[in-house]
């Protein structure tokens, strides 16, 4: 696994056109959701990758920093890497990172409601009711204290 991690300004713009086409695919065409999918919060991002030995994009997430607290989303798995485990390293490398990028802030993701069981495995906590955010249902989750290790430990 090879991570790369790069601001817009580091990206080429075929490296950011393959981050966007990715994101397309998921959260627009996939989810059948019709949002404004690149917006201002890619510009001030961190794109983090994840690539297979092959060099294969195999995961994408964006960290920010929100001020009082650190976050990341648009978490992906392009459709024909699933099954592999890499949501699973994606996540974990993503909490690596965002701590390092971000020391002492406090993690919050708003999650898809479906994923609240996944993210709990890795230390993270419902800290709202469930809403709809583009008309998906989210849920907001905070990372409780170190968090864990990503296999429910």
């Amino acid at each position: 696994m090879n991570v790369k991690v790069n601001q817009l300004s580091e990206l080429s713009s075929q490296e950011f056109f393959e981050i966007a086409r990715e994101r397309v695919k998921v959260f627009v065409v996939e989810q059948t959701c019709y949002y404004q999918e690149i917006d201002d919060g890619d510009a001030t991002a961190y794109h983090l990758r994840l690539f297979d030995d092959q060099g294969y994009l195999v995961g994408y997430t964006r960290m920010m920093d929100e001020g009082t607290y650190a976050t990341f989303g648009r978490v992906l798995v392009p459709k024909a890497e699933r099954g592999h485990g890499y949501g699973r390293r994606l996540v974990q490398v993503t909490i690596e990172q965002t701590k390092q990028l971000f020391p002492g802030k406090l993690i919050a993701i708003e999650a898809q409601n479906y994923l609240r069981d996944f993210y709990a495995s890795f230390g993270f906590k419902a800290v709202s009711d469930v809403f709809l955010l583009d008309g998906i249902p989210h849920v907001k989750m905070q990372l409780d204290g170190e968090g864990k290790n990503g296999n429910g430990n």
